[in-house]
């Protein structure tokens, strides 16, 4: 799939980027992710204590789990694909749909 890199004659922004680049403004810009932050962050600062260190603290565990998941999901995915793009693989899973769909065929036909 070819990447969209102009809409109506104009040069996108984000186009020049790469694939990093692409993404981190898709994540920087993304409302969705702010509304998480703005509703989740306050449950746990504590009017007590000073608020940056707790920010930073939240800031330092969410950067620890993203190292530890982003290359985790990676080599699941990488190791997923190689799996899946065996002549194998594909193979059996058109005889899995084949039967799959002959039972409900059957099914569908010895219904009243």
């Amino acid at each position: 799939m070819a990447a969209v890199t102009r809409l109506h004659g104009w040069p996108l922004p984000w186009a020049q980027l790469g694939g990093f680049g692409q993404g981190l403004w898709s994540n920087v810009l993304n409302p969705k992710a702010a509304s998480v932050y703005l509703t989740l962050v306050p449950q746990f600062l504590t009017s007590s204590h000073p608020i940056a260190p707790q920010i930073v603290t939240l800031a330092v565990a969410h950067i620890a789990v993203v190292l530890v998941w982003l290359p985790f999901s990676t080599t699941v995915v990488a190791a997923a694909r190689t799996a899946i793009d065996t002549p194998r693989f594909r193979r059996g899973m058109s005889r899995l749909a084949g039967a799959v769909l002959v039972v409900l065929g059957v099914r569908t036909a010895t219904a009243s």
